[in-house]
């Protein structure tokens, strides 16, 4: 008898892992914002190593100065790099080359020189400009593929920063050059007053557009964040979720959220529909990426679904 895939949907067709991608510093909350974003590095490798405890395989890293302040320092990121591969060795990690602060192509590919044990799995690449409310992350075409080209060369994997679905099409011009080469894997980052709205019908548009090649995760920005964290996980793609994003809990934003709660909440409502949640060894298994070292750290996930009486997925 000849059995036939017709891609029926979740959860009739069994969910992959959940790959969760910590944001936990961004370029923009400070202490005077919420005393839980870790600045500092050894603060960003403490705080990585409660996020990789808590579910996380993904850390998505910023680099700040002695004064708290956004750098594209490589010899800060090396410290922390360093930092988080002694604690959580087989843990994948993304640096970031972002626009926001600093457009010059030699400080963006700074962290890109990085060897050895230093060197970043990933790297954030966006693809195309846009407008915060204070400020515009400019990003030329010259850069992107400069900064992929880069990326290719060096064996670093582009996190492509997807706001909108002509950052879609950009993707897709840049595979179609042979500058985008697999493994292919985006954040679809939606609820920018001046990007795509975090709807669910935003959210389904910005998949459908997508190569069937694409591993995505979705996050929302302030208030959208955990809406559309949860229908990542309904529609069967990954999360991206914590601090960078939201430093709240609470959309009343009385509760000011660490990373790891961010992390637990997300494992908690996954269990609720038997997703279970990729250890770092298996999100590198399901990216592409090669093994990084010995074996994961401890991953003690479990503990969220049993403060909330769940049972772990099988």
């Amino acid at each position: 008898m000849i059995e036939h895939d017709f891609d029926l949907p979740h959860p009739v067709r069994p969910y992959p892992k959940l790959i969760i991608n910590a944001a936990i510093t961004g370029m923009i909350p400070a202490k005077k914002d919420t005393p839980h974003v870790p600045v500092t590095v050894q603060e960003i490798i403490d705080d990585a190593h409660r996020c990789c405890r808590a579910g996380a395989s993904i850390i998505h890293i910023h680099a700040r100065d002695k004064n708290g302040l956004p750098t594209s320092d490589k010899k800060v990121y090396a410290e922390i790099i360093e930092g988080i591969r002694q604690r959580c060795p087989d843990v994948i990690i993304c640096a970031s080359a972002s626009g926001r602060r600093e457009n010059a192509f030699e400080k963006r590919a700074d962290v890109l020189n990085l060897e050895g044990t230093a060197k970043p799995d990933m790297a954030s690449l966006t693809l195309g400009s846009l407008n915060f409310l204070k400020d515009t992350s400019i990003n030329s075409p010259e850069v992107i593929e400069k900064l992929a080209i880069k990326m290719r060369e060096n064996s670093i994997v582009p996190e492509l920063e997807i706001f909108d679905t002509g950052m879609i099409n950009a993707a897709k011009m840049l595979v179609r050059k042979g500058i985008l080469q697999k493994p292919f894997y985006c954040n679809l980052l939606l609820g920018l007053p001046f990007t795509a709205s975090a709807t669910l019908f935003d959210i389904a548009c910005m998949v459908n557009e997508l190569p069937g090649e694409f591993h995505w995760a979705a996050a929302g920005i302030g208030k959208f964040q955990l809406n559309m964290n949860i229908a990542a996980i309904i529609m069967g793609g990954h999360v991206r979720v914590g601090i960078e994003d939201n430093i709240y809990y609470d959309n009343e934003r009385e509760i000011l959220a660490t990373n790891e709660m961010l992390i637990k909440r997300i494992v908690r409502i996954a269990a609720e529909i038997g997703r279970e949640i990729a250890t770092s060894s298996q999100a590198r298994q399901i990216l592409g990426l090669n093994s990084s070292s010995s074996g994961d750290v401890k991953n003690d996930y479990k503990w969220a679904m049993q403060e909330s009486n769940l049972r772990p997925a099988d």
